[in-house]
């Protein structure tokens, strides 16, 4: 059996890395598309267009390579290739999972549409979900690769449910899928897997179904396999501590765009996992200073220390345009690696050790 947290995060420390003290730096996974992918997409749906199968796969390719090598450049210990293969975060997995059917876009909110799937029949594992797309892109990557997956709760809650007697049914008959295609990515390579449960914050009386999705995903998923949980947007309060139970080894928050105001939630009790802390805002085009977000580093000081803190923007940033998503990644790493090199000097009070916080924390 398994013990989480896992001592793997070292595994990710840069070999020419300059500070002794290491913030893992990463991103959370959806990035801009580039135009083109999107016109190409648009070619491959029409019918009467000649943009077959290997055009589609090419500019697929092309594309993941683009985002891989800009994320590098900017500097990140972990990179992603932003999604470039996939739609949206359910409707990619469904496709490709037996059971699911898709009858029609339904409205969200405003005028925006969301094609909502639906469970018609047990769901099964059909082919494989993201082997190709992690095997792609950790051919061209010179740093490791993050995987990021929508988790089972997610899948199931945002669905129309209409064969299993409730939700939690589908959701762990989900999570047994999750757990093969992982096993799957960690016979590939893959060392770091994030599981996407966004659904959780709107919904946190059911943590208990997601602790047990969870239970049932890293069954048999060898420690050395980093695992991570993303939750954004939500009263982080009634899912704290209870989080803390979860078998993963770094729970990843958004907490730039509330400011912060959630961050003494997880200073009591202690916070026992790694925490991946949101440092940029995904939902404003403004570019945060170095300054800005060597302040917002701090904020994490206060739950853990430096050697369980990774540093990563709040969310996805596929709705930024790219060029302020790079300039937003560039400034983090940098933020990070001179926030190592104070930490060094001992020149930041790290208060989640007992240290004093600094007068303008």
């Amino acid at each position: 059996m398994t013990e989480r947290p896992a001592d793997n995060r070292e595994q990710f420390r840069p070999a020419d890395h300059d500070n002794d003290h290491f913030l893992l730096t990463s991103v959370v996974g959806s990035y801009k598309k580039p135009k083109w992918l999107d016109r190409a997409r648009e070619l491959y749906e029409d019918d009467e267009d000649n943009f077959g199968d290997t055009e589609w796969e090419e500019a697929k390719d092309d594309a993941a390579r683009l985002i891989t090598e800009e994320h590098e450049r900017a500097g990140l210990d972990t990179v992603v290739d932003g999604e470039m293969r996939r739609t949206e975060m359910v409707e990619y997995f469904a496709e490709r999972i037996e059971g699911y059917e898709f009858n029609g876009r339904v409205k969200v909110w405003g005028h925006n549409y969301f094609n909502k799937p639906s469970v018609a029949e047990t769901v099964e594992y059909g082919e494989q979900w993201l082997v190709d797309e992690f095997e792609f892109t950790d051919s061209v990557a010179d740093r490791p690769v993050k995987v990021p997956i929508t988790g089972p709760y997610t899948l199931a809650n945002w669905t129309f449910n209409e064969a299993y007697d409730d939700d939690e049914a589908l959701a762990y008959d989900l999570a047994e899928l999750v757990n093969e295609e992982i096993e799957q990515l960690v016979d590939a390579g893959a060392r770091y897997i994030q599981i996407d449960e966004p659904a959780l914050a709107t919904t946190p009386d059911d943590h208990a179904i997601v602790g047990e999705c969870l239970e049932r995903i890293v069954e048999d998923i060898p420690e050395e396999v980093r695992i991570g949980l993303h939750v954004c947007y939500g009263d982080y309060s009634r899912i704290y501590p209870e989080v803390l139970d979860y078998p993963v080894d770094e729970l990843d928050l958004e907490l730039t765009n509330g400011d912060y105001e959630q961050i003494d939630v997880f200073t009591d009790p202690e916070f026992t996992l790694d925490l991946a802390l949101g440092v940029v805002d995904n939902h404003t085009a403004d570019v945060e200073s170095v300054e800005e977000i060597k302040a917002n580093i701090q904020q994490g000081l206060k739950v853990v220390p430096p050697e369980q803190l990774t540093i990563s923007p709040d969310c996805g940033l596929k709705l930024l345009p790219r060029e302020v998503a790079y300039e937003k990644m560039e400034n983090m790493v940098t933020a990070a690696r001179e926030v190592e090199a104070e930490l060094d000097a001992g020149e930041i009070d790290v208060p989640a050790l007992g240290e004093t916080a600094s007068a303008d924390d």
